[in-house]
């Protein structure tokens, strides 16, 4: 298995134009959000849904998700558990709008892909998920190793 600094620094070579860091940080997030939207919308066993409406295919995805970041760096995964607990509150929010979460999650997720696409253009290379697919999972950690290490803390 790759280690964390492998994922990362892979990861930056098709992000190194600040338009296409930009459009990361506005687009990765909303995706992550979308992504979490459709899963919320999937129907669930009826033992799952009596036993709480956060017992759900978001939240459990988001617990294997958690495991696997663990796996790579503990200290991301408690950046990554509170960024995940705000998206989750966030996709609740949204499952009560009068039209199905799935819809907003559709409008999310293609408007935030646009955005992609297009700091990808503006980089001149392909994303990183093309080479390998585990990248769609590595974009958001290294959003957040990028903001510790802004903030000077350790990954």
């Amino acid at each position: 298995m790759r280690t964390l600094d492998t994922w990362l620094t892979e990861y930056s070579q098709s992000h190194q134009h600040p338009t296409n860091k930009l459009l990361h940080w506005l687009c990765v997030p909303p995706i992550v959000l979308s992504v979490m939207g459709f899963l919320w919308a999937l129907p669930v066993p009826e033992a799952f849904a009596r036993a709480s409406p956060w017992l759900n295919w978001a939240t459990l995805v988001a617990l294997a998700t958690l495991l696997y970041y663990l796996v790579l760096s503990p200290r991301l995964a408690l950046g990554v558990a509170a960024a995940f607990a705000l998206l989750l509150l966030l996709t609740s929010a949204l499952s009560r709008l009068p039209w199905p979460l799935w819809e907003t999650s559709l409008v999310i997720f293609v408007v935030a892909w646009i955005g992609q696409f297009i700091g990808h253009a503006i980089e001149g290379r392909r994303p990183s998920f093309f080479k390998d697919v585990q990248f769609l999972l590595i974009g958001p950690l290294w959003l957040l190793a990028a903001a510790y290490r802004s903030l000077s803390l350790s990954y």
